[in-house]
């Protein structure tokens, strides 16, 4: 799901897996305050490194599924 207009941005995976049903964000991405804030991320990809690799300050980056106190020890932003 992309929604430009408000900078949220997730994929997510909906489907069965056997008789169990499997609905849940694997990757969801928000910009916020002209920080880009990792929401989830479930897969091998490190998502944080490739956006410094791509040219963003560690500063402009927050992931936000640790908490603020783990956030301040990271390198990268608090909020």
């Amino acid at each position: 799901m992309f929604d430009t207009e408000h900078d949220h941005y997730q994929i997510i995976s909906i489907g069965w897996n056997n008789q169990k049903r499997i609905y849940g964000p694997i990757m969801h991405i928000d910009i916020k305050n002209n920080k880009i804030w990792i929401q989830q991320n479930t897969t091998e990809a490190d998502i944080a490194l490739e956006l410094i690799e791509m040219g963003i300050d560690k500063q402009d980056i927050v992931i936000g599924f640790h908490t603020p106190k783990m956030r301040q020890l990271s390198g990268f932003a608090v909020d």
